[in-house]
């Protein structure tokens, strides 16, 4: 954790194809970038900033997002998401967090990511599938 700190940023990239439309999957009727897939891109950017610099046995997993799909990107364009860390709280880090097409600004907001011991968090999991729902 010592080496993550304000300023660190990641970015990745795509090229929307068919699978990463609204109307396949799912989360509209218009044939264009789905909001899903460009979470997705920015929680890659993200990990990609942070989780490199881990030592071994330790993961960051997202816990919140905020974020604003701006304007529509249709097929065949690449689109850019870049996550810069902007605080570290202990083991929970907050990145800035935008995407672009090869056009415009298409997303914006702020993502947190909190980072866990594997082998613990990996436990935790599995026990859900042997112990019984409790309220």
């Amino acid at each position: 954790m010592e080496h993550i700190e304000p300023g660190l940023s990641a970015e990745q990239t795509t090229t929307v194809d068919e699978a990463q439309l609204a109307t396949r999957m799912g989360s509209g009727a218009v044939a264009v970038y789905a909001t899903p897939a460009m979470i997705a891109l920015i929680e890659a950017a993200a990990v990609a900033a942070i989780d490199p610099l881990l030592p071994a046995g330790q993961a960051s997993v997202g816990i919140a997002l905020e974020v604003k799909h701006l304007a529509a990107t249709p097929p065949g364009q690449q689109v850019r998401a870049r996550a810069e860390v902007t605080a570290v709280d202990g083991r929970k880090v907050i990145l800035k967090v935008q995407a672009w097409d090869e056009h415009e600004l298409i997303g914006k907001g702020t993502h947190t990511r909190y980072v866990v011991d594997l082998a613990r968090f990996n436990a935790r999991a599995a026990a859900k599938h042997t112990s019984p729902e409790t309220n």
